[in-house]
């Protein structure tokens, strides 16, 4: 548990780092403006922080570094803070405003605007069916106790799911479940909060609710049949000389975004994230990726997310500027996607 000061010295030295990617040592923290301990007792709380694992000197009378535990610290400051007024991003206001045609454009627009705001790469998944319907809903009684339940996307996506009952499954029972399911959910957007209330008809009876309540879920499951498409942009951006020496190996960072899988695990880390989501350095679980930061959020609808965005950049970026923009742009992606599933 870090002292108030403690935390204020931190701030400021991971603070000054990012701005001049130069060792941090105590004269500049104490001469900082509005800063009322001296310098000693600066160095004191240095060397606290540096055993605390948040500080690294790189040589002996050099000044400090923060580690991927410093910036951690550091951001989450970021993200527990009240949300900033949008910066000069360009992802709040105008954006994504034109890109509302469709919902490719929307998420080319938003990378685009992310990469250039933050001279970074940006990434952003969409959902994984889009804005498709369902087409049709086949229940079918393969054993006496064994139903399949195959959904169809007008997208062609298919999800299917088996469920296998304790007791033997009634046919007229299984062949009322097509007919109802086609009637009350054919055209419906998968995504739609709608989906839920079709099931529900306060006329059914206890068998036939049971029933439904048993292989409804198989419904929801079509929206992740089909793998999510990413979106990427400013690759040149992270690679160009100016972030350079921050970024030790950008081959591997490369052929694990080309990969695409590994990225997509780590933003569907943010789907699970009620706030902006960070991976620093070696908190990544791909290897490639234990050089730089992912800075994502996850947007959505009020009862499910869809998908996510998100920028990569080296471990010395300018976190506070990420956060907003992320922000942002996610939230104006749950706006847009609102009037898709539910306009």
């Amino acid at each position: 548990m870090l002292s108030e000061r403690q935390q204020r010295v931190l701030e400021i030295a991971v603070d000054a780092y990012l701005k001049t990617g130069t060792p941090v040592g105590s004269k500049a923290i104490a001469e900082k403006a509005g800063f009322e301990w001296g310098p000693s007792t600066v160095r004191a709380e240095l060397a606290e922080l540096e055993r605390a694992g948040y500080l690294v000197q790189p040589h002996t009378s050099a000044g400090r570094v923060p580690t991927d535990a410093g910036y951690r610290r550091y951001a989450d400051g970021l993200i527990e803070a009240a949300p900033h007024a949008p910066r000069s991003a360009g992802i709040a206001a105008g954006g994504l405003a034109e890109a509302r045609r469709g919902v490719e454009e929307a998420l080319r627009e938003t990378t685009a605007a992310l990469a250039q705001a933050n001279d970074l790469l940006a990434l952003a998944t969409a959902p994984p069916v889009s804005s498709a319907s369902i087409h049709r809903v086949e229940v079918l009684l393969l054993q006496a106790r064994v139903v399949a339940v195959v959904a169809i996307a007008d997208n062609g996506d298919v999800a299917k799911r088996v469920f296998t009952f304790a007791e033997p499954v009634d046919p007229g029972l299984v062949e009322w479940a097509s007919s109802f399911l086609n009637e009350r959910l054919a055209g419906l957007a998968i995504g739609s909060s709608m989906v839920a209330s079709r099931l529900l008809d306060p006329e059914l009876g206890d068998r036939e609710r049971e029933f439904l309540g048993e292989i409804g879920t198989a419904i929801a499951e079509l929206a992740e049949a089909s793998p999510q498409q990413l979106y990427i942009d400013g690759a040149g951006r992270l690679l160009s000389e100016s972030h350079a020496g921050d970024l030790p190996h950008p081959d591997g960072v490369v052929s694990a975004l080309e990969g695409r899988v590994s990225v997509l695990s780590v933003l569907r880390s943010a789907l699970r994230e009620r706030s902006v989501f960070l991976c620093i350095g070696e908190e990544n679980p791909e290897p490639a990726l234990r050089t730089v930061s992912v800075v994502g959020a996850g947007y959505g609808l009020g009862y499910r997310n869809l998908g996510a965005v998100g920028v990569v950049g080296p471990l010395r970026m300018d976190y506070a500027k990420a956060i907003d923009s992320v922000r942002d742009a996610a939230g104006e992606l749950s706006r847009l996607f609102a009037t898709v599933y539910e306009g």
